[in-house]
């Protein structure tokens, strides 16, 4: 390890007041994933903020992403631009750093407006202060993370160990719906590195970091039917709708026949006046999945659900989606990262655990391409996706020691990772 690390530690530990101004500012920045103005303010942000770092810049201009209407038809909805900042890429041992600029508040949800509609959003009404504690939209996923990233990759810079590793930094502005657009630039990323950090916020306020994660597909079925007047010729239409319910109930059912599998319906979308037999429904669900095996059984069942109602008269049913992330597994490979990481941990006074979550994040993307890595290293928090996210402020230099600290670590010589010999079987204590 480098022999500065108590100075840039220090360093890291003065940098509290302005991390947390960084995170309030770019909190106020509404980046909605369909908000591209948002998002593309949000990116340009981070140029400027990552510029002294060096490295090479550049601005990804990402295709739209396909989704399904109320009408049933396709549409294709732009997305912002991603930025990869790459710097050493000829380095023997080289690090992929991800996040995502975008956030799930639109512009007009309560938790991202200003307080009165003819006020300039600015940080101090966007976000609330209260000791440790930071609430507002974007806090913890992810913008808190994205300044823990910047930080720790400053405190790298600063050491001797910054020459002996090459990084790349990778911010998508998709996640929050997939990475559908911005899928094909990870997997790219991923094929460059031997390591992948990735910052989302710890599982919870003691920092615990994601180990296994499922995998999730996203559907949609979209069911016609026929219309016609409900009183006077009810028999010649064909619900839709109806249709539609069934097909909810047994994918419903389904949770208690296929084992270790979620599926939840989460709408039905139809219908219209009540004395109309509606013509048209669009059902849409999630699956998630333990196992990569376990797809193809699940999308079969899901599929005879389907030929099951394209036999009713006069009904069609259409399935559209299929599995986006395949589980993230812990495996050797990550068993070996992590045990690199809680070392790290325990070297700072502050060790920490991990255990499986059913959530999913481009961590599940890049390992799928063969990149080993520990998704949660942003800051620590809660009420994710809700009017009371917040994050611990006191998280912003705990997290950002700790990532520098592997980058060190990954730079060392010393290190198993990164280009050395593997370490062989490792026993893992969650």
């Amino acid at each position: 390890m480098p022999h500065d690390m108590p100075a840039i530690l220090s360093w890291i530990d003065a940098q509290q007041e302005r991390m947390l101004r960084l995170v309030r500012q770019w909190s106020a920045i509404n980046s909605h994933t369909g908000n591209v103005a948002g998002v593309t303010r949000m990116v340009a942000a981070a140029r400027s903020a990552f510029a002294p770092l060096g490295g090479t810049q550049r601005l990804v201009r990402l295709p739209a992403y396909e989704s399904i209407g109320n009408d049933g038809a396709t549409r294709l909805t732009p997305v912002g631009p991603a930025l990869s900042i790459r710097k050493r890429p000829r380095a023997r041992r080289s690090v992929l750093l991800c996040i995502h600029t975008d956030t799930v508040y639109p512009p007009a949800n309560p938790a991202a407006a200003p307080k009165r509609a003819t006020q300039k959003r600015n940080a101090a009404e966007t976000t609330q202060l209260k000791g440790n504690i930071l609430r507002g939209p974007g806090v913890a996923d992810a913008k808190g993370g994205l300044v823990v990233m910047l930080v720790a990759l400053q405190a790298l810079e600063k050491s001797d160990a910054a020459e002996k590793l090459g990084w790349e930094v990778l911010l998508n502005p998709d996640e929050e719906i997939g990475s559908s657009s911005s899928r094909s630039l990870l997997e790219q990323a991923a094929g460059r590195h031997q390591v992948g950090l990735l910052f989302e916020p710890a599982l919870d306020d003691a920092g615990t970091l994601a180990a296994a994660r499922r995998g999730t597909g996203n559907f949609a079925i979209v069911v016609r039917g026929r219309s016609a007047h409900a009183g006077r010729d009810f028999a010649a239409g064909r619900n839709a709708l109806a249709a539609a319910a069934e097909l909810a109930v047994g994918l419903h059912q389904l949770n208690r026949q296929l084992a270790d599998i979620t599926i939840n319906v989460a709408r039905l979308d139809g219908g219209g006046p009540l004395n109309v037999v509606p013509n048209l429904a669009i059902l849409r669900f999630n699956v998630r999945i333990t196992q990569p095996d376990q797809a193809q059984p699940v999308q079969r069942c899901i599929n005879d659900l389907v030929a099951q109602i394209n036999q009713h008269d006069g009904i069609s049913a259409e399935l559209i989606g299929r599995f986006g992330n395949m589980p993230k597994l812990f495996d050797q490979p990550h068993i070996e990262l992590f045990n690199l990481v809680a070392q790290c941990a325990r070297d700072l006074g502050r060790p920490v655990r991990w255990h499986d979550t059913g959530g999913v994040c481009d961590g599940n993307r890049l390992a799928a391409a063969g990149l080993p890595n520990v998704d949660s290293l942003g800051v620590c928090g809660g009420g994710l996706h809700s009017a009371d996210e917040y994050m611990l402020v006191d998280s912003l230099t705990q997290r950002a020691k700790l990532a520098a600290v592997v980058l060190m670590r990954l730079a060392s010589e010393a290190s198993p990772l990164c280009g050395g010999e593997k370490t062989g079987t490792l026993r893992v204590t969650r």
